[in-house]
Protein backbone atom coordinates (compact mmCIF):
# COMPACT_ATOMS: atom_id res chain seq x y z
CA UNK A 1 0.00 0.00 0.00
CA UNK A 2 1.47 3.34 -0.94
CA UNK A 3 2.17 5.92 1.58
CA UNK A 4 1.92 9.63 1.66
CA UNK A 5 3.33 12.30 3.99
CA UNK A 6 1.43 15.96 3.80
CA UNK A 7 3.21 19.28 4.34
CA UNK A 8 1.25 22.42 5.11
CA UNK A 9 2.58 26.15 4.31
CA UNK A 10 0.22 27.98 7.09
CA UNK A 11 -0.30 31.74 6.28
CA UNK A 12 1.01 31.76 2.78
CA UNK A 13 0.63 34.25 -0.12
CA UNK A 14 0.32 33.22 -3.68
CA UNK A 15 3.73 35.02 -3.87
CA UNK A 16 5.00 32.98 -1.25
CA UNK A 17 3.87 29.61 -2.49
CA UNK A 18 5.78 30.80 -6.08
CA UNK A 19 8.89 31.30 -4.53
CA UNK A 20 8.81 28.10 -2.66
CA UNK A 21 7.80 25.94 -6.13
CA UNK A 22 10.12 28.08 -8.00
CA UNK A 23 8.61 29.28 -11.77
CA UNK A 24 6.41 26.59 -13.13
CA UNK A 25 7.24 24.51 -10.29
CA UNK A 26 10.98 24.32 -11.37
CA UNK A 27 12.33 23.58 -7.61
CA UNK A 28 9.54 21.39 -6.64
CA UNK A 29 10.68 19.15 -9.96
CA UNK A 30 13.98 19.68 -8.48
CA UNK A 31 12.80 18.42 -5.05
CA UNK A 32 11.39 15.43 -6.99
CA UNK A 33 14.32 14.30 -8.90
CA UNK A 34 16.51 14.44 -5.76
CA UNK A 35 14.44 11.99 -3.46
CA UNK A 36 12.89 10.32 -6.42
CA UNK A 37 9.27 10.90 -5.43
CA UNK A 38 6.34 11.93 -6.48
CA UNK A 39 5.05 15.29 -4.93
CA UNK A 40 1.52 16.63 -6.03
CA UNK A 41 0.41 20.31 -4.44
CA UNK A 42 -3.36 21.16 -3.93
CA UNK A 43 -3.15 25.21 -2.86
CA UNK A 44 -1.30 25.19 0.22
CA UNK A 45 -0.92 21.23 0.55
CA UNK A 46 1.97 19.17 -0.45
CA UNK A 47 1.24 15.58 -0.95
CA UNK A 48 4.00 13.69 -0.59
CA UNK A 49 4.58 9.61 -1.61
CA UNK A 50 6.64 8.42 1.44
CA UNK A 51 7.42 4.56 -0.49
CA UNK A 52 11.29 5.13 -0.01
CA UNK A 53 10.88 6.65 3.22
CA UNK A 54 12.56 9.86 2.89
CA UNK A 55 8.43 12.07 3.61
CA UNK A 56 10.00 13.29 6.58
CA UNK A 57 13.02 14.35 4.91
CA UNK A 58 11.36 16.22 1.89
CA UNK A 59 9.07 17.84 4.85
CA UNK A 60 12.10 18.87 6.56
CA UNK A 61 13.83 20.63 3.47
CA UNK A 62 10.24 22.55 2.92
CA UNK A 63 10.77 23.59 6.22
CA UNK A 64 13.90 25.29 5.89
CA UNK A 65 13.13 26.47 2.60
CA UNK A 66 10.00 28.05 4.10
CA UNK A 67 12.28 29.42 6.64
CA UNK A 68 14.71 31.34 4.74
CA UNK A 69 11.75 32.98 2.37
CA UNK A 70 10.27 33.46 6.00
CA UNK A 71 13.73 35.72 6.73
CA UNK A 72 13.52 37.97 3.60
CA UNK A 73 16.41 35.77 1.49
CA UNK A 74 15.24 34.34 -1.82
CA UNK A 75 15.99 31.41 -3.06
CA UNK A 76 17.14 30.26 -6.61
CA UNK A 77 17.71 27.05 -8.49
CA UNK A 78 21.36 26.71 -6.62
CA UNK A 79 19.98 27.42 -3.25
CA UNK A 80 17.21 24.59 -4.02
CA UNK A 81 19.93 22.07 -4.60
CA UNK A 82 22.47 23.17 -2.51
CA UNK A 83 19.28 22.25 0.39
CA UNK A 84 18.83 18.83 -1.02
CA UNK A 85 22.38 17.96 -0.99
CA UNK A 86 22.62 18.64 2.77
CA UNK A 87 19.77 16.87 3.85
CA UNK A 88 20.97 14.09 1.96
CA UNK A 89 24.17 14.47 3.76
CA UNK A 90 22.35 14.83 7.18
CA UNK A 91 23.34 18.26 7.30
CA UNK A 92 20.61 20.64 6.38
CA UNK A 93 20.28 22.22 10.07
CA UNK A 94 23.50 24.36 8.32
CA UNK A 95 20.94 25.60 5.60
CA UNK A 96 20.03 28.87 7.25
CA UNK A 97 23.13 29.58 9.44
CA UNK A 98 25.03 30.16 5.88
CA UNK A 99 22.60 32.79 4.90
CA UNK A 100 22.64 34.23 8.84
CA UNK A 101 25.19 37.24 7.83
CA UNK A 102 24.97 39.50 4.49
CA UNK A 103 28.57 40.05 3.27
CA UNK A 104 27.69 43.19 1.36
CA UNK A 105 24.98 45.11 -0.57
CA UNK A 106 24.55 45.12 -4.58
CA UNK A 107 24.32 48.51 -5.94
CA UNK A 108 20.25 48.07 -6.15
CA UNK A 109 20.25 47.13 -2.58
CA UNK A 110 19.84 43.98 -2.66
CA UNK A 111 21.59 41.79 0.48
CA UNK A 112 24.72 39.47 -0.71
CA UNK A 113 25.29 36.40 1.59
CA UNK A 114 27.14 33.57 1.13
CA UNK A 115 25.48 30.81 -0.24
CA UNK A 116 26.50 27.84 0.99
CA UNK A 117 29.09 26.32 4.46
CA UNK A 118 32.10 26.56 2.33
CA UNK A 119 31.54 30.27 1.49
CA UNK A 120 30.74 31.35 4.97
CA UNK A 121 33.89 29.76 6.33
CA UNK A 122 35.46 31.94 3.20
CA UNK A 123 33.67 34.99 4.56
CA UNK A 124 34.39 34.23 8.26
CA UNK A 125 37.97 33.84 7.53
CA UNK A 126 38.50 37.44 5.57
CA UNK A 127 36.85 38.84 8.58
CA UNK A 128 39.41 37.69 10.96
CA UNK A 129 42.49 37.05 9.30
CA UNK A 130 44.92 39.10 7.45
CA UNK A 131 45.90 36.95 4.61
CA UNK A 132 43.38 34.14 3.44
CA UNK A 133 44.11 31.72 0.67
CA UNK A 134 40.76 30.43 -1.19
CA UNK A 135 41.45 27.68 -3.28
CA UNK A 136 38.10 25.72 -5.13
CA UNK A 137 36.82 24.51 -8.31
CA UNK A 138 35.62 26.75 -10.91
CA UNK A 139 32.12 28.41 -9.71
CA UNK A 140 32.41 28.06 -6.12
CA UNK A 141 32.12 32.14 -5.41
CA UNK A 142 35.57 32.48 -4.20
CA UNK A 143 36.63 35.52 -6.15
CA UNK A 144 33.09 37.19 -6.59
CA UNK A 145 32.80 37.10 -2.75
CA UNK A 146 36.83 38.23 -1.97
CA UNK A 147 35.94 41.43 -4.40
CA UNK A 148 32.45 42.20 -2.54
CA UNK A 149 34.09 41.79 0.50
CA UNK A 150 36.69 44.43 -0.18
CA UNK A 151 34.27 46.08 -2.16
CA UNK A 152 32.16 46.92 1.56
CA UNK A 153 35.54 47.77 3.33
CA UNK A 154 36.21 50.65 1.22
CA UNK A 155 32.38 51.62 1.14
CA UNK A 156 32.87 52.02 4.77
CA UNK A 157 36.01 53.56 4.43
CA UNK A 158 38.02 50.59 6.46
CA UNK A 159 40.18 50.50 3.64
CA UNK A 160 41.91 53.24 1.35
CA UNK A 161 42.16 51.22 -2.17
CA UNK A 162 41.82 47.68 -3.57
CA UNK A 163 44.36 46.29 -6.03
CA UNK A 164 43.75 43.39 -8.29
CA UNK A 165 45.70 41.27 -9.69
CA UNK A 166 46.69 37.83 -11.30
CA UNK A 167 49.24 36.25 -13.64
CA UNK A 168 48.17 37.57 -17.08
CA UNK A 169 48.28 35.16 -19.94
CA UNK A 170 48.34 31.71 -18.15
CA UNK A 171 51.36 31.55 -16.25
CA UNK A 172 53.55 34.02 -17.79
CA UNK A 173 53.52 37.69 -18.00
CA UNK A 174 53.68 37.67 -21.55
CA UNK A 175 51.49 40.78 -22.22
CA UNK A 176 54.17 42.73 -24.84
CA UNK A 177 52.45 41.83 -27.87
CA UNK A 178 48.30 42.51 -26.99
CA UNK A 179 47.69 45.73 -28.07
CA UNK A 180 46.58 49.23 -25.70
CA UNK A 181 48.05 50.36 -22.41
CA UNK A 182 48.37 48.34 -19.35
CA UNK A 183 44.93 48.34 -18.53
CA UNK A 184 43.49 47.54 -21.65
CA UNK A 185 46.39 44.22 -21.80
CA UNK A 186 44.94 42.90 -18.98
CA UNK A 187 41.50 43.94 -18.66
CA UNK A 188 40.06 41.02 -20.17
CA UNK A 189 41.46 38.67 -17.70
CA UNK A 190 40.09 40.63 -14.75
CA UNK A 191 36.40 40.39 -16.55
CA UNK A 192 34.36 38.09 -13.37
CA UNK A 193 36.62 40.68 -11.44
CA UNK A 194 34.91 43.98 -12.64
CA UNK A 195 31.60 42.36 -12.20
CA UNK A 196 31.98 41.81 -8.59
CA UNK A 197 32.82 45.60 -8.32
CA UNK A 198 30.46 46.37 -10.50
CA UNK A 199 27.41 44.80 -8.28
CA UNK A 200 28.54 46.76 -5.27
CA UNK A 201 29.60 50.32 -6.07
CA UNK A 202 28.23 50.09 -10.28
CA UNK A 203 29.95 50.71 -13.47
CA UNK A 204 30.62 54.37 -13.17
CA UNK A 205 31.51 54.24 -9.86
CA UNK A 206 34.17 51.76 -10.66
CA UNK A 207 35.57 53.74 -13.46
CA UNK A 208 35.64 56.97 -11.00
CA UNK A 209 37.78 55.39 -8.55
CA UNK A 210 39.85 53.47 -11.02
CA UNK A 211 40.81 57.22 -12.17
CA UNK A 212 41.45 58.03 -8.96
CA UNK A 213 43.84 54.83 -8.58
CA UNK A 214 41.75 54.26 -5.22
CA UNK A 215 40.58 50.90 -7.74
CA UNK A 216 43.85 49.63 -8.81
CA UNK A 217 44.35 46.58 -11.46
CA UNK A 218 48.17 45.75 -12.15
CA UNK A 219 49.83 42.53 -13.53
CA UNK A 220 51.66 40.40 -11.24
CA UNK A 221 54.77 41.37 -12.41
CA UNK A 222 54.11 44.84 -11.46
CA UNK A 223 53.75 44.40 -7.76
CA UNK A 224 57.48 43.97 -6.98
CA UNK A 225 58.89 46.80 -5.19
CA UNK A 226 55.61 47.93 -3.80
CA UNK A 227 54.91 48.13 -0.50
CA UNK A 228 51.21 48.40 0.34
CA UNK A 229 49.39 49.81 3.36
CA UNK A 230 45.56 50.21 4.18
CA UNK A 231 44.61 48.52 0.79
CA UNK A 232 42.61 45.17 0.64
CA UNK A 233 44.96 42.98 -2.26
CA UNK A 234 43.22 40.16 -4.08
CA UNK A 235 45.42 37.27 -6.32
CA UNK A 236 43.15 36.06 -8.56
CA UNK A 237 44.33 32.39 -10.63
CA UNK A 238 46.88 31.93 -7.86
CA UNK A 239 47.76 28.46 -9.00
CA UNK A 240 49.47 30.18 -11.97
CA UNK A 241 52.04 31.47 -10.02
CA UNK A 242 55.47 30.51 -9.29
CA UNK A 243 56.78 30.17 -5.99
CA UNK A 244 59.26 33.45 -6.30
CA UNK A 245 56.32 35.07 -7.34
CA UNK A 246 54.40 33.65 -4.68
CA UNK A 247 56.71 34.91 -2.07
CA UNK A 248 57.58 38.40 -3.80
CA UNK A 249 53.35 38.97 -3.78
CA UNK A 250 53.41 38.15 -0.05
CA UNK A 251 56.23 40.22 0.97
CA UNK A 252 54.32 43.53 -0.62
CA UNK A 253 52.16 43.33 2.04
CA UNK A 254 51.89 46.68 4.34
CA UNK A 255 50.13 47.68 7.76
CA UNK A 256 46.34 47.61 7.76
CA UNK A 257 46.40 45.38 4.73
CA UNK A 258 44.58 42.29 4.18
CA UNK A 259 45.64 40.07 0.86
CA UNK A 260 42.75 37.44 -0.45
CA UNK A 261 44.48 34.86 -2.92
CA UNK A 262 42.02 32.82 -5.20
CA UNK A 263 42.84 29.57 -7.05
CA UNK A 264 42.17 26.62 -8.30
CA UNK A 265 45.35 23.64 -8.27
CA UNK A 266 42.72 21.56 -10.56
CA UNK A 267 43.59 24.08 -13.48
CA UNK A 268 47.42 25.01 -12.91
CA UNK A 269 48.81 25.77 -16.36
CA UNK A 270 52.61 25.88 -15.58
CA UNK A 271 54.59 23.35 -17.20
CA UNK A 272 55.31 21.51 -13.64
CA UNK A 273 52.36 21.55 -11.27
CA UNK A 274 54.95 20.75 -8.57
CA UNK A 275 56.26 24.31 -9.55
CA UNK A 276 52.86 26.01 -8.13
CA UNK A 277 53.59 29.16 -5.71
CA UNK A 278 49.81 28.32 -4.32
CA UNK A 279 50.32 24.41 -3.63
CA UNK A 280 53.68 25.81 -2.39
CA UNK A 281 52.56 28.47 -0.03
CA UNK A 282 49.41 26.59 1.47
CA UNK A 283 51.90 23.69 2.68
CA UNK A 284 54.48 25.82 3.49
CA UNK A 285 52.55 28.69 5.56
CA UNK A 286 49.72 26.43 7.41
CA UNK A 287 49.66 26.82 11.23
CA UNK A 288 50.62 31.01 11.27
CA UNK A 289 48.64 32.73 12.76
CA UNK A 290 46.90 35.28 10.97
CA UNK A 291 46.66 33.37 7.71
CA UNK A 292 44.05 31.60 7.31
CA UNK A 293 43.02 28.45 4.47
CA UNK A 294 40.08 27.47 3.16
CA UNK A 295 38.97 24.74 0.64
CA UNK A 296 36.17 25.08 -1.71
CA UNK A 297 34.19 21.86 -3.28
CA UNK A 298 31.93 20.72 -5.75
CA UNK A 299 29.19 21.41 -3.13
CA UNK A 300 30.51 25.49 -2.77
CA UNK A 301 29.50 26.03 -6.67
CA UNK A 302 27.15 28.15 -7.48
CA UNK A 303 26.61 27.85 -11.06
CA UNK A 304 24.26 25.97 -13.11
CA UNK A 305 23.58 22.42 -11.60
CA UNK A 306 25.31 20.73 -14.23
CA UNK A 307 28.68 22.60 -13.51
CA UNK A 308 28.64 20.22 -10.19
CA UNK A 309 28.40 16.82 -12.48
CA UNK A 310 30.65 18.11 -14.54
CA UNK A 311 33.12 18.97 -12.37
CA UNK A 312 32.68 15.36 -10.62
CA UNK A 313 33.24 13.54 -13.75
CA UNK A 314 36.69 15.53 -14.08
CA UNK A 315 37.56 14.77 -10.43
CA UNK A 316 36.63 11.27 -11.20
CA UNK A 317 38.41 11.03 -14.49
CA UNK A 318 41.46 11.96 -12.65
CA UNK A 319 41.52 10.02 -9.63
CA UNK A 320 41.92 7.12 -12.07
CA UNK A 321 44.39 8.64 -14.06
Amino acid sequence: MEKHLTYRLDDYTIDHLLALCGPHDAYLELIRKGFDASITMRDNLFIISDDHGEGKAICALFDALNQMLASGIEINEQDVMYAIHLQQAGKLSRLHTTYHKAIGKTLQGKWIYPKTLGQRILCAHMEKDQIVFASGVAGTGKTYLAVVYAATLLKKGEIDKIILTRPAVEAGENLGFLPGDLKEKVDPYLRPLYDALYDVLGKEGVEKLMEKEIIEIAPLAYMRGRTLDHAFIILDEAQNTTRSQMKMFLTRMGFQSKIVITGDVSQIDLISKKDSGLIHAMRLLKGIEGIGFVELGVLDIVRHPLVQKIITRYEEDEAKR
